[in-house]
């Protein structure tokens, strides 16, 4: 198992080690239930250098990134970020991912951990002359820093102005005094804040002058667990339960990164723009219970009559609502919000209401 950068720091802050995407990561600190309150109502900082970043650069970077992803790279200019996905070439998901543009012939994509080196095969499949491509995972590491008080905290120990980042906007500044850091206005939690990478080295002492300048502000490491939790109440999808290469980005309710401009011809661009135009037998969908009980990836979507109408891909006891919260793919009409189904766990029919996420404001 690899280990990143901050493992002896996991281990003294009290991290309980779980094996991850390869990795030797904390699942949780303190409790997965405090540290997710305490995101939301404070601040808190995640380790995700289990993540991918992979470099394209050229003069054919920008046509290669708007052929392979579904999101539109054209409104992109330097400083921008854009969540997008790899379409697949048969109406499935390679994964989800996030598009800096750092300038015009230079973009870093930042992928799943579980998925670096399938990504890559994917890349390198398609490659087109005047794109070079470069895995950097490996050299780089990678800090989320979420929550109210983020911008109090990150703000101590920079020089940069983080009241002009504006969100899905990144800078490259100096942390603690360590250069050359991408500091960006995103984030997996929706409770706000930001996600910093820098090189492998410099991480040590980026997380050790940011847990000092966050004392004040009661800032608490946080670990994998939670970050599920905080993402489920977003309603954000996770690869590997909500989507993957099964589903299509239209079924998943990603058709706001699916983008048909004149131009924009991407992988798979002729079938999902008859999906979208056509519409489709299943769509990704939240629900809430009724009653006491916690939706567990995999169990049963019911209707009233017992017959299966669709699956929970996620699901939780949500912190913040204390109601059992989740996802899961449902066959049309009964994806519309207010639908009464029902969650089939082990010997009991628990009723749900489909509700459209976020399942919590922040």
């Amino acid at each position: 198992m690899k280990k990143t950068v901050f493992y002896d720091a996991h281990l003294k802050m009290g991290g309980r080690m779980v094996p991850f995407a390869g990795y030797e990561m904390p699942v949780e600190f303190s409790g997965v239930r405090d540290e997710h309150i305490h995101v939301r109502k404070k601040v808190g900082i995640f380790d995700v250098s289990h993540m991918g970043e992979i470099w394209v650069q050229g003069p054919n970077a920008k046509d290669f990134v708007q052929y392979v992803t579904t999101n539109d790279v054209s409104r992109l200019n330097p400083g921008m970020v854009q969540y997008s996905c790899f379409p697949n070439g048969r109406g499935g998901i390679v994964d989800d991912l996030l598009v800096y543009m750092m300038e015009a012939e230079r973009y870093l994509l930042v992928v799943n951990a579980s998925n670096i080196e399938k990504d890559w095969t994917w890349l390198a499949t398609n490659r087109m002359d005047g794109a070079d491509i470069n895995n950097a995972s490996d050299v780089t590491s990678q800090l989320a820093i979420q929550g109210p008080s983020s911008q109090k905290v990150l703000q101590k120990v920079t020089s940069s102005d983080l009241d002009q980042l504006h969100g899905f906007h990144f800078i490259q500044g100096n942390i603690a005094g360590f250069e050359n850091v991408i500091i960006s206005n995103t984030g997996y939690t929706g409770a706000g804040g930001y996600e910093i990478y820098f090189r492998n080295e410099d991480g040590p002492g980026i997380l050790s002058e940011i847990m000092a300048a966050g004392k004040e502000e009661d800032i608490q490491p946080i670990g994998l667990a939670a970050r599920d939790t905080l993402r489920l109440e977003m309603g954000y999808c996770l690869y590997g339960n909500d989507i993957d290469d099964t589903t299509s980005p239209i079924e998943a309710g990603l058709g706001w990164i699916t983008k048909f401009n004149d131009g924009n011809d991407f992988v798979d661009r002729p079938l999902l723009e008859k999906q979208k135009a056509e519409g489709v037998l299943k769509k990704l969908s939240g629900f809430e219970l009724k009653e006491r009980g916690i939706p567990r990836h995999g169990y049963p979507l019911v209707d009233e009559k017992g017959d299966q109408i669709g699956e929970v891909t996620s699901g939780t006891m949500s912190p913040m609502t204390s109601k059992g919260i989740g996802m899961g793919y449902l066959n049309v009409p009964f994806n519309r919000p207010g639908t009464e189904i029902f969650v089939a766990i082990r010997n009991k029919q628990i009723p749900a209401t489909v509700v459209k996420p976020p399942f919590f404001n922040q």
